[in-house]
């Protein structure tokens, strides 16, 4: 698998050079992914110990690359310049299965959106109170706000989104970095002295897998971005983007995972536990009980930098799915498509259900368990690996053992709910 992987690598990268559009759009996949791979990631993934996480750091980089490299060649594969994954899919499998893997699309990716207007909410309203020393807004008034303030970005159009993107990344980057190396000296090297069972090993890391899928996921924003590079690259649109996509699985590991360590070997599995209970993000966790005046100030901004950056991709993702849902039915059935009037109905719905659960105030790790991960494992992990070996287009990547590894994945994530009812 390693050997495929690099082969692509080198033959991707004879072929073009790095540009700044390039950096541009890893600094976008990673943006969209690392929020919730800070904020949610360390509270489930610690709870389970220290040596099953370092299981995870091992398997989730080749995860997190091959599965999104494998979407990416699945939207790339099509002749039409424009199709993003709505049409491809339609395109391959027909109008039903369009139908309904469109619709498992958008309900892969909407939670998260909602997901992210608790997470916002909870994160400033978390900071007024502990840092600030004020009285807790009304939440109904605090989430309209934010809500509406990152809304306003992603109506401006994607080129305003990509450079909001870029100049959230670079800071969140740095902070990220000093967070996780600031965190050192306050380690609790005990951790690393609890040896799990075999089965319980196991458990923990089957447990996690969704979780894990879910914080490395930028899956909403591969679509658009195979349709940009379709537009600027054609036929070698999915080399360029092997590339881009192996370099954002890197960034992502490389400083996710670094700072869940920190995040874990700093805190008790107790603390870990109240934080989860809480529904707080982690780093406005860490910012209420460490004494440190920089993290106590610097956590919940890294929160919000991480959230916003994130729920751009994720926002993206949605809209294109709620709107090729409309559009295949509307069409179905024979009626006028106003793209128009789809647009307006669709920025009243995002708003008003975003707000909606945002005042509602439920568990974020219980809804990234029971719907976040898994269905992201669907669509990003089996669906272009069935496409691989069912549409001709993409028969060149048959017989790879790269292949057997994500479907492999793909089936612990989705199988890891039933297993996490019965445990």
């Amino acid at each position: 698998m390693q050997e495929e992987v690099m082969n692509t690598q080198v033959e991707s990268s004879s072929r073009q050079g790095w540009t700044r559009q390039d950096t541009t759009w890893m600094l976008s996949l990673f943006g969209t992914a690392v929020g919730a791979g800070i904020l949610f990631l360390p509270i489930n993934a610690g709870m389970g110990g220290f040596w099953p996480l370092v299981m995870m750091a091992i398997i989730i980089g080749p995860m997190t690359y091959l599965a999104h490299r494998g979407l990416s060649r699945f939207v790339c594969s099509s002749q039409k310049q424009s199709s993003d994954i709505t049409h491809v899919v339609e395109e391959y499998f027909g109008v039903g299965a369009g139908k309904a893997i469109t619709l498992l699309y958008f309900f892969a990716i909407y939670p998260i959106v909602l997901i992210y207007g608790v997470g916002i909410t909870n994160t400033i309203d978390s900071f007024i109170v502990n840092q600030l020393g004020m009285a807790s807004p009304p939440r109904w008034l605090l989430s309209g706000v934010l809500i509406l303030a990152m809304m306003s970005v992603m109506v401006s159009g994607e080129k305003l989104m990509l450079k909001v993107t870029q100049f959230l990344v670079y800071p969140l980057v740095a902070i990220l970095a000093f967070m996780s190396l600031y965190l050192i000296p306050s380690w609790k090297m005990d951790a690393l002295t609890q040896i799990p069972t075999t089965g319980e090993f196991l458990g923990t890391v089957w447990l996690t897998i969704p979780v894990l899928v879910f914080a490395f996921n930028h899956s909403p924003a591969i679509s658009q971005f195979s349709v940009s590079l379709k537009r600027e690259h054609g036929v070698n649109a999915a080399k360029k983007a092997d590339v881009i996509l192996r370099n954002t699985s890197m960034m992502l590991v490389g400083f996710v995972m670094l700072f869940v360590f920190s995040c874990v070997l700093s805190l008790s599995p107790a603390q870990l536990a109240e934080s989860k209970a809480q529904n707080l993000p982690i780093l406005s966790y860490l910012a209420n009980v460490h004494a440190s005046g920089f993290v106590s100030y610097f956590g919940p901004i890294i929160a919000v930098i991480a959230i916003v950056s994130s729920f751009f991709g994720h926002y993206l993702g949605a809209t294109e799915g709620l709107k090729g849902i409309i559009t295949k039915q509307l069409r179905s059935s024979n009626k006028e498509v106003s793209d128009k009037k789809i647009n307006k109905f669709i920025l009243g719905f995002m708003f008003f259900t975003i707000w909606g659960v945002a005042i509602i105030n439920p568990s974020i790790l219980g809804m990234i368990e029971a719907l976040g991960g898994p269905i992201i494992a669907a669509i990003l992990y089996l669906m272009p690996m069935y496409a691989v070996y069912k549409v001709p287009a993409l028969k060149a990547y048959r017989g790879r053992i790269s292949n057997i590894f994500v479907i492999i994945a793909g089936l612990l994530a989705m199988t890891a709910i039933l297993f996490g009812m019965m445990s």
